[in-house]
């Protein structure tokens, strides 16, 4: 087989190119501490290396939520403790207003420091996050959630949204809670009335006065025995006995529902008798007169009719929710107004009490949904930093270079590589010319 001179010559060079481009790429290996340089290296290694920085990113991300969703319920959370220490004390208020010894001037005092935390609860229930955005109106965040009306009422501007944000591949945690929720669906202790006495006979020499009814146990009140839907009436007999009727009444009184019976008052006409029947708890003031009837129902009266049956507002709804500023509203307008009498005051405190209580629960009950989010903030930002820690010591098993073998290959690899050269120098040199001397 012949060879020529330049065959031999190309094949020299492109030895000693190949040996150079090998020791070269490994010296580079060594430089960058990688073992893939190109995708070309290792493919299926630099597939998986591209999915790992992509869960990475992704994860970098959830953690960016994480902190983002920590705040916003850490914020929340200390404005609803907040709330809860002024509720704490708008109650100490109104368990001191209870006090029958206290003069007009007393109960204004009061009314004018409820007017104070009605002013500061108002001001917490609009708090805005370091965006800008009010927490309790829901999805609108630019939109100031409660409002105070020119008649000293209270109305809700924002919506029952509820702004999420991802922090897990298939988990969407709650950042906030609409103000509804927490401050306004509270349940209503006052949405029953009593109607006027109404007696059949005349002259009438009664003197009841019927407070105005509380429902004091939610429960009995809708149990297994509640409360009839269309109300309840008292007729009372002679001595101070009486019975309770289900409304409506029958035309033919035979044919009325009796609720209970051999009830009676006591025979002391300054003191308060107190009815609790199915969760709902009346006072019974003054001496009746036999046929007296009173009735108790949901929502709102218009008057009695001739017979003595109550008439209903068409228009009138059943008021079983009460926000919790309405509540201190009235009880403040009950405490300044100069013609509230003890038994005013006592119906109007008693309300506002359970709506109080009502309220406070409807707020732990939000701050115990914002600790149980918290915690699972938490697992997940540990979750996220354990998966993490994986990836990069996958990465690091795909990606990063073994010292030892790499310097031990470049050692062969120059060693190749000055024998490449040495031979190459050797056969350049042989050639005819030389022969012939």
């Amino acid at each position: 087989m012949r060879i020529s001179t330049l065959q031999a010559f190309n094949n020299g060079v492109a030895g000693l190119q190949r040996n150079y481009a090998n020791a070269t790429r490994t010296q580079e290996q060594i430089s960058t501490g990688n073992r893939i340089l190109t995708p070309a290296d290792d493919p299926v290694a630099s597939v998986r290396l591209l999915q790992l920085d992509q869960q990475q990113n992704v994860l970098s991300q959830y953690n960016a939520n994480l902190t983002a969703a920590k705040n916003s319920l850490t914020q929340e959370e200390v404005t609803l403790n907040s709330v809860n220490t002024v509720l704490q004390r708008v109650r100490e208020l109104a368990v001191q207003a209870g006090n029958g010894g206290l003069s007009a001037e007393d109960r204004k005092s009061i009314a004018a420091e409820l007017r104070e935390r009605e002013d500061e609860l108002l001001s917490l229930m609009n708090t805005r996050n370091a965006r800008g955005e009010y927490l309790f109106s829901g999805f609108q965040g630019k939109t100031q959630p409660f409002v105070r009306d020119g008649a000293g009422g209270y109305s809700y501007q924002g919506d029952e949204g509820q702004r999420k944000l991802q922090i897990a591949s298939s988990l969407n945690i709650p950042i906030s809670d609409n103000g509804k929720s927490i401050f306004q669906n509270i349940t209503n202790a006052g949405r029953l009335t009593t109607a006027p006495v109404f007696n059949a006979s005349a002259p009438v020499t009664s003197t009841l006065v019927v407070s105005a009814p509380l429902v004091s146990d939610e429960v009995a009140f809708s149990g297994a025995e509640p409360f009839p839907p269309e109300g309840i009436e008292l007729e009372f007999q002679a001595d101070g006995k009486y019975v309770i009727y289900r409304l409506p009444r029958a035309l033919d009184p035979a044919d009325d529902v009796v609720l209970k019976d051999d009830l009676s008052m006591d025979n002391d006409p300054k003191k308060s008798d107190k009815l609790v029947f199915r969760g709902v708890t009346v006072h019974l003031d003054g001496t009746p007169a036999e046929g007296d009837r009173v009735a108790i129902v949901p929502g709102s009266i218009s008057g009695l009719d001739t017979d003595g049956s109550v008439l209903r507002d068409p228009n009138a709804t059943v008021q079983s929710k009460q926000g919790i500023l309405d509540t201190i509203a009235n009880l403040r307008s009950a405490l300044e107004n100069p013609g509230s009498n003890g038994n005013g005051v006592r119906d109007a405190v008693a309300v506002a009490l359970t709506n109080l209580d009502h309220g406070m629960v409807s707020v732990d009950a939000a701050r115990g949904n914002i600790g149980a989010r918290l915690n699972v903030i938490e697992t997940t930002q540990t979750d996220n930093e354990d998966v993490a820690l994986v990836n990069k010591a996958v990465q690091a098993e795909l990606r990063e270079l073994d010292y030892a073998e790499a310097l031990s290959r470049l050692s062969f690899q120059t060693i190749l590589l000055e024998a490449a050269q040495q031979s190459y120098v050797k056969i350049s040199g042989l050639n005819l010319f030389n022969a012939m001397r």
